[in-house]
């Protein structure tokens, strides 16, 4: 006794013929015959009593009906239940990261996951680095993309990404271009397509020019602030503001130069004759990415996919020559 001969009993009982019930199962009405005999001798039961007016059920008959009804919805219920079951990881994550890095990164990564994954919700937090980190020891995030943070108790960090520092701004009379150099040749063996090859400016010439920066709470900053103590060197700012968007005004203006990392480069003006980008050298000025989460709580599938996919989607901007950085690798930079 199967569903498919319960289906046929009932559809033979409501008809109340075999004849018509054949032509609704688009089956054979010997071959239906068949399969209701068949599931009467499984039963050891007449279930219909035949006349030439068509089939009643017997006592039994009425007995299978009503069992029969309540395992096929039963067997529906059953059906729809797995079909609702979650196709993939399924939840929501927060990613939090620098909002520098958001810009290039964020688009791509979330439209890729809508396809892959559309039952993971993703909701981004870009922050100052103090902020990523602090939102990441509050448990307000499940991923954090922190910034020179190898290590941080309470978490479990991972380096992915090494990028350089660069300097630029609106050089209306030339005279910074005047002290650039040309950039050194590629490392032999490096991996992945040429990156764009970019002029390079010497860490003091760079700090001498008028400069556009925001306070010493941002890493920026004090990564610039850091190299020129240990040179003993002192910045020429022009001017200080927190509102990155004001940073953006006034050095597009040509109020003053600033620093800003690789991952910001897609948002500068469209080259010109008189704008400078160019890699800062001697010191080199980097910063490194890590993909942290809690430590000592289990990732569950759903952060593990996104983990993944900010590997993934990293390691392929800098592979396609998008964002220019380096990989890092167990053993150093990639």
């Amino acid at each position: 006794m199967d569903l498919r001969t319960l289906r046929y009993f009932i559809t033979v009982l409501e008809a109340g013929s075999l004849s018509r019930a054949a032509g609704s199962l688009y089956i054979a009405q010997p071959a239906l015959t068949a399969q209701i005999k068949k599931l009467e001798a499984e039963l050891g039961a007449q279930l219909f009593d035949r006349s030439h007016a068509g089939v009643t059920p017997t006592p039994a008959g009425v007995q299978l009906y009503e069992d029969a009804r309540r395992l096929l919805s039963d067997a529906d219920a059953v059906r729809e239940r797995i079909q609702r079951l979650p196709q993939g990881p399924e939840g929501s994550v927060v990613v939090a990261l620098p909002f520098l890095l958001a810009s290039l990164l964020m688009g791509p990564l979330l439209a890729g996951l809508k396809k892959t994954h559309p039952r993971i919700r993703v909701f981004a937090l870009d922050e100052l680095s103090l902020g990523v980190k602090k939102a990441m020891l509050d448990r307000r995030a499940d991923i954090g993309i922190l910034v020179d943070a190898p290590q941080v108790d309470g978490l479990h960090c991972r380096p992915m990404v090494r990028e350089a520092m660069y300097f630029c701004g609106h050089d209306a009379d030339g005279s910074v271009k005047r002290l650039l150099r040309a950039p050194g040749k590629k490392k032999p063996g490096k991996k992945g397509p040429p990156t764009l090859q970019r002029p390079v400016i010497d860490f003091a010439d760079a700090v001498a020019q008028p400069l556009v920066l925001q306070s010493r709470r941002f890493a920026i900053r004090r990564a610039v602030e850091d190299a020129a103590a240990a040179q003993g060197l002192h910045l020429n700012i022009a001017h200080e503001q927190d509102s990155t968007r004001v940073i953006r005004s006034l050095y597009l203006c040509g109020a003053g130069f600033t620093f800003t990392p690789a991952c910001a480069l897609n948002d500068q003006p469209v080259p010109r004759a008189d704008w400078v980008v160019a890699r800062v050298a001697r010191p080199e000025l980097h910063r490194t990415y890590s993909l942290a989460t809690q430590a000592g709580r289990p990732v569950d599938a759903a952060t593990q996919v996104v983990m993944d996919a900010l590997a993934r989607q990293m390691h392929e901007m800098i592979d396609t020559g998008v964002w220019e950085a380096d990989k890092v690798r167990e053993q150093g930079i990639g």
